[in-house]
């Protein structure tokens, strides 16, 4: 049964993912203002942007401990102050180092909300709805981009100079704002409530998000650390999933798509079209994935995936290689992009979110989240490296990459779909 508290509970969380695209894509319509406004070099302009990339780690490496011992609610209204305080912190800035440290702070933000909204969102999601109300999150981040863009495109229109930039960062600040209001009001999780012994209020949570208090029963042996010994099977899965969903290679592909296009020799449409017509695509084959999650499951999605992503980025590397055509590399990178909104792009923040017991759950998705931005820094410096001695060498790694992927999900992925998350976590323990 859905209740409002429960929609309004969801409809917040949804714009934690819409925040965290929003400020990690609207850099990308400030950077020519910047270099001349600070008289930035490349070095200078990598450390306005990445600055952002850093406190991303940060956010997600550190957000898990304090998830676990005040509770995501309470957590998440900071980052939703955090997020405040950068937009209008990065639009007011003077100076590199000011823009920088306000950029750093927007990081922070971005990776607690991917710690800490898919922790509660499927900790006050009924079994057989976890798969799309969690990916309600990764959909609200493809629109957060998309909306970044348009927002860039719309202030350009109506301001140029100095004004303009400012005005595109500052933008951020409206969902920000939404943000902080939609969660007055809204509880701590039943599931952590109950973890924490405090039995009443777990109850009176419960019923007010129309749950049934039986989905949410104390934990047993809970001592909220997480350990190797106790939790072996869940971290390895979360390290797992965080690695594979960069090694697709995805996010160096679209930091560097425009370059990509001009080293392929693809002259049919201009960058700016190209880049729409992959995030249509995005966004068209992550809304799909959520209506088909909870009936399919999330193992199948990464099996498929794998399969489809590998074959498309042999093809990308084949065209480099100058045996395929050139004019296949947009539907190529089109596929790539679909089969891995279907697959991991779909399936990461649910699966880290189902695997840990409540206790510890922050921490574990903050081991599975830490990964994934670690080995995003990492292969986003590393594809330009590679690509200047062979092109097509990124992406036979990739797709050598998801093959792997393939092998180990078919081995050592259990299936999660429709189960409770106390009989998803009893699964995982080290016997």
């Amino acid at each position: 049964m859905t209740t409002p508290a429960h929609t309004r509970a969801v409809a917040a969380m949804a714009l934690g993912g819409l925040l965290f695209g929003f400020d990690t894509a609207v850099i990308s319509g400030v950077t020519g203002a910047l270099r001349l406004r600070f008289a930035l070099g490349p070095a200078g302009l990598g450390v306005a942007v990445s600055a952002a990339l850093w406190g991303t780690l940060a956010g997600a490496l550190l957000s898990g401990a304090p998830g676990d011992r005040y509770g995501a609610m309470r957590v998440l209204r900071v980052i939703g102050l955090l997020y405040l305080v950068s937009a209008i912190g990065c639009a007011l800035s003077g100076g590199l180092t000011a823009f920088a440290a306000f950029r750093f702070i927007g990081g922070i933000a971005i990776g607690a909300a991917s710690v800490l909204v898919p922790v509660y969102i499927a900790e006050i999601s009924p079994p057989a709805r976890r798969g799309f109300l969690v990916g309600l999150f990764q959909f609200n981040i493809v629109l957060g981009i998309l909306m970044a863009y348009a927002s860039n495109y719309a202030v350009s229109q109506v301001l140029t100079g100095d004004a303009a930039w400012r005005w595109k960062l500052a933008s951020a600040a409206i969902p920000a704002t939404v943000f902080l209001l939609l969660l007055t009001g809204v509880p701590q999780s039943p599931r952590w409530l109950r973890a924490k012994g405090r039995t009443s209020e777990a109850d009176a949570a419960a019923v007010r998000f129309g749950l049934d208090v039986q989905e949410a029963p104390p934990a047993a042996n809970a001592t909220g650390r997480l350990s190797w010994h106790a939790h072996r099977k869940p971290i390895m899965l979360a390290i797992a999933l965080g690695l594979f969903n960069q090694l697709s290679g995805i996010n160096a592909i679209l930091y560097y798509l425009n370059d990509i296009f001009a080293a392929g020799g693809f002259v049919g449409l201009s960058p700016d079209v190209q880049a729409v017509v992959i995030g249509a695509a995005n966004l068209a084959a992550t809304m799909a994935a959520m209506t088909i999650i909870d009936r399919v499951g999330r193992k199948p999605l990464l099996l498929a995936g794998g399969v489809v992503t590998a074959v498309a980025l042999a093809g990308v590397a084949l065209v480099y290689a100058g045996v395929a055509l050139n004019a296949l590399l947009l539907p190529l990178l089109i596929l790539f992009v679909v089969a891995f909104a279907m697959s991991q792009g779909a399936v990461i923040w649910v699966y880290l979110s189902e695997i840990f017991p409540t206790d510890v759950r922050a921490k574990g998705q903050a081991i599975g989240s830490g990964t994934h931005w670690v080995a995003n820094a990492l292969l986003s410096f590393a594809f330009p490296v590679l690509a200047q001695y062979d092109r097509a060498l990124p992406f036979w790694g990739f797709a050598a990459a998801m093959l792997l992927q393939v092998i180990v999900v078919a081995r050592w992925f259990p299936e999660t779909k429709r189960r409770s998350l106390e009989a998803i976590s009893g699964g995982m323990a080290n016997r």
